[in-house]
């Protein structure tokens, strides 16, 4: 792989990043532009900017990876992403966008008539919007060191520069441009070195290294309860992300917001179509990858590594430009998530506000990705899916579809979720991660369940602080509004 070309991508796509921001800010003058983008992005754009910050460095180079290390075991994450959306779909897009709010605290205060709730949200959300944003610098850092040589600092500083320029220039109004745009990079530059990697292989007759049924590594299959268990924290997971939610927010109208989950179901569709392709391609005709601790740089290292020369290079560049498209979309959706919360519980809600939230939101994990260190990118991501499983999503849940729901039982349930999936991960982090039991590795089976239950549970002991304006809400939330014109 030629570093000088792997820089120049990089450069490149974080240009084209810094100069669609900047745009955005001469189309950004309200707190609206800023927060939600004044509610008036129309479902193509708004799938586009969606499928741009979900696809993560997870999605982007973790899900090829698991499929290198571990085989047909690797595929339920593609899977639970992609059925993630269809519950969105089904439960809570069109709802969410008919409330009205800005964030998920300004819903759950709204829904609940709780100061504290709000508080106790906004917690929860800055810490799930940290812990994904640690993955995304991992990222940054394995691709630059790889492709470049450059020190692994350089590359999570530099995404949290673009970052904060894009972000603090226009807001919401900037980054939907800015994540559309990076959706099709980070298709093409998966799409077009797979098919080319394939094309070439045919032609050539080339024989794979090993058979893809064999394993390359050691690593024991997963068990049901695994699959069972991480299937629970992909698809709940999915239902409380905060850069996720917020989105639905921008649509003009809920059948709008419903309109943009199914775009983003096909968009999602056809994008895990490539790196489950270039996983298999892998334990194909790169299985070395997998003993040498580089399985998450296969999709980095694939086309230099079976077509090489200059057009390895050149598609190898592509791939570099695509992974810090990933790296850029997903970290810019929840440095505005987490902006807008800070920004109104912190510093007012204005747009001065919202900047300096936005420069916090960003610089924390910074220091966070510095200290820490992982290779295992999809596996760290379904843990902040788990913690999210077990903390927003029973609050949105039931928030939206049981009346009966009070301030009690949602912070109960938040609390019990947070210290029983946040405990497990930090024992299984302590235990060396792949040493831990499987109920430690991956807790969702039974946090998310307890959370639902607590939050139940107390709820139905305090049933007297249901909020007066309990039925107001939920008419809000269930019943349609009249679409609303959007210019064209």
């Amino acid at each position: 792989m030629n570093p000088v070309v792997s820089l120049v991508a990089f450069l490149a796509v974080s240009l084209t990043t810094a100069v669609i921001g900047f745009y955005g800010l001469r189309i950004s003058r309200t707190t609206g532009d800023f927060y939600v983008a004044s509610r008036t992005v129309p479902p193509w754009w708004n799938a586009s900017a969606i499928g741009g910050e979900y696809l993560s460095a997870a999605s982007f180079l973790g899900v090829a990876g698991l499929i290198l290390l571990s085989g047909t075991d690797a595929l339920w994450f593609p899977v639970g992403y992609t059925a993630g959306y269809l519950m969105l779909l089904l439960f809570v897009a069109a709802p969410l966008r008919r409330s009205g709010a800005y964030t998920i605290p300004d819903f759950t205060q709204a829904r609940l008539d709780s100061a504290l709730v709000r508080r106790v949200t906004s917690l929860v959300v800055v810490a799930v919007g940290w812990l994904y944003i640690v993955p995304q610098l991992h990222g940054a850092a394995l691709t630059i060191r790889i492709t470049t040589g450059l020190p692994s600092w350089v590359g999570s500083t530099a995404v949290v520069v673009v970052v904060c320029l894009t972000v603090v220039a226009g807001g919401m109004r900037s980054i939907t441009f800015v994540q559309a745009f990076q959706y099709w990079l980070k298709l093409t530059a998966l799409a077009v070195p797979v098919v080319f990697v394939l094309l070439v292989l045919a032609g050539n007759g080339t024989a794979p290294q090993a058979p893809l049924t064999l394993n390359p590594t050691s690593q024991a299959p997963a068990g049901a309860y695994q699959h069972i268990s991480l299937l629970v924290a992909l698809l709940f997971g999915t239902l409380g992300l905060p850069h996720v939610l917020v989105r639905f927010y921008t649509n003009p109208d809920g059948q709008s917001a419903r309109r943009t989950t199914l775009i983003v179901l096909g968009l999602l569709s056809v994008f895990y179509l490539f790196p489950t392709l270039s996983g298999a391609l892998g334990r194909m005709f790169a299985p070395e990858l997998a003993q040498s601790g580089q399985a998450d740089a296969l999709v980095l290292l694939l086309p230099g590594r079976l077509i090489g020369g200059t057009a390895g290079d050149v598609l190898s560049a592509l791939v570099v430009a695509g992974a810090f498209a990933a790296f850029l979309s997903t970290t810019s959706g929840l440095v505005v998530s987490l902006s807008g919360v800070i920004s109104q519980d912190v510093f007012g809600g204005s747009v001065r506000g919202f900047r300096l939230a936005a420069v916090l939101a960003a610089v924390v994990p910074l220091g966070f990705a510095f200290m820490t260190d992982t290779l295992a990118l999809a596996g760290s991501v379904g843990l902040v899916f788990a913690f999210t499983a077990s903390t927003i999503c029973p609050v949105l849940l039931l928030g939206i579809w049981w009346r009966g729901l009070t301030d009690a039982g949602a912070i109960a349930g938040m609390l019990t979720g947070a210290l029983l999936c946040g405990g497990a991960m930090v024992a299984g982090t302590l235990m060396g991660g792949g040493n831990a039991p499987a109920w430690l590795a991956q807790p969702a089976a039974w946090s998310v369940p307890a959370a639902f239950a607590v939050t139940v549970a107390v709820s139905i002991m305090t049933k007297g602080r249901v909020p007066s304006s309990v039925d107001r809400v939920m008419s809000r939330l269930h019943v349609p509004e009249r679409p609303v014109a959007t210019e064209r």
